[in-house]
């Protein structure tokens, strides 16, 4: 049987990950292979622990990238912490609330829920009551950016209360790192992961991972071994520490040769900007969606610049118009989850993918697609919108 090669097809990556890589980083993957005990390879990790403490802007020492998807990252931050029986506060407001909460269980520990609509954040005040009722707490974890709804997670209210409580803070930081302030040392997270496909713009496969002095000192006093050897931060810690390097697994030698090269576009172009370029793109997107009459699922000062979960009207056949985007204009967006399956839209733009290019390419085909399924009279008017967003930032 013939093989013949593949051939990916174009695509304009503004669904929920991953999203579009920079021409640099693709060239750093295509770099030759070196071994992953080789002086050179270890000072290239040497690099990318500088590189990952700006988006986390943090100073803590582990900070690594973890051999694997943000899946990897999540299970090994909780599994380095929650031995059998330990209670750990979750916030659930979303899909990646729920799999934190199904990891602790599995871990033997016990998820304690605070729970929100799909759509809105966590109120402090329900965690300070959970804190309250529910006796010694492990950790509390938090999604700081929700991809399956858009919304944005507040922590300062409740970093003062884990703080208070004298509990460990984890945040899920997969969509926010690099696109949002995550500021680790300032708010006080112990332990926060990433992965590298969102606002990173690298290809998926690994996960930023960082945690605190005072949460590797509970890593290293746990009572029983972890339950994964492969994700055991005590053992990994070993290999990612200059001046040991102890062999621990064979690390992906081309994948980090394209984060490293992912981070350093993230420090050229700095965190303010890339955080305005972010919120300017996601205004123009949502203005231009609001007169398709796509409107967004979380309120105002709530909502995910890179993120963009709106409402789709019960007229417009959504799963229909997201095949055509791809077919027709190659353009991907994402569907909902859950209880929001058919029900909403999720347009990243992450990194790379938050371009104003992008973003009127997208509503110029959405205008289409919508006058002619007859549910839009007045072409332009989107593209119109996000034109007097760009425009106000101009002048």
């Amino acid at each position: 049987m013939a093989i013949h090669d593949f051939l990916p097809p174009r695509r304009l990556l503004l669904g929920p990950g991953p999203s579009q890589v920079h021409p640099r980083v693709l060239r750093a993957l295509s770099a030759p292979l070196v071994g992953h005990l080789d002086p050179a390879f270890l000072g290239l990790m040497n690099d990318i622990q500088s590189l990952l403490r700006i988006p986390f802007q943090t100073v803590n020492r582990f900070t690594i990238a973890i051999s694997g998807t943000g899946s990897a990252g999540m299970e090994a931050s909780i599994i380095n912490f929650v031995e059998p029986g330990d209670a750990v506060l979750v916030g659930i407001n979303g899909v990646f609330g729920s799999r934190l909460a199904a990891v602790i269980e599995r871990c033997g520990g016990k998820a304690v829920p605070v729970e929100a609509p799909w759509g809105e954040s966590i109120d402090p005040n329900m965690v300070e009551q959970a804190l309250r009722r529910s006796g010694p707490v492990k950790a509390l974890a938090l999604v700081h950016a929700e991809t399956s709804t858009g919304v944005l997670q507040p922590l300062d209210d409740i970093a003062t209360l884990a703080r208070q409580h004298d509990t460990l803070l984890l945040v899920d930081a997969v969509t926010s790192l690099g696109g949002l302030p995550v500021e680790v040392d300032r708010v006080g997270i112990d332990i926060c992961y990433s992965a590298t496909q969102k606002c990173l713009s690298c290809p998926p496969g690994l996960a930023p991972f960082t945690m605190s002095d005072r949460a590797l000192s509970v890593v290293m006093r746990r009572r029983f071994p972890c339950q994964s050897w492969y994700l055991d931060m005590g053992l990994v810690a070993d290999y990612w520490t200059e001046g040991s390097r102890t062999y621990h697994h064979t690390a992906p030698v081309s994948m980090l040769y394209a984060l490293r090269e992912a981070l350093r576009l993230v420090a050229e172009e700095g965190l303010p900007a890339r955080f305005a370029r972010h919120r300017l793109n996601s205004d123009a997107l949502i203005a231009g969606l609001l007169e398709l009459g796509l409107t967004p699922l979380a309120r105002s000062g709530q909502r995910l610049p890179m993120l963009n979960c709106v409402t789709v009207p019960e007229r417009i056949p959504e799963a229909e118009v997201r095949a055509r985007l791809l077919t027709q204009y190659g353009i991907e967006i994402g569907g909902g989850l859950g209880p929001l399956k058919g029900k909403v839209w999720r347009i990243g733009l992450m990194g790379e993918s938050s371009t104003e290019s992008h973003v009127l390419r997208l509503l110029n085909a959405l205008e289409e697609l919508f006058v002619q399924g007859g549910w839009l009279t007045t072409p332009g008017v989107a593209l119109g919108a996000a034109m007097r967003v760009y425009s106000r930032i101009a002048h």
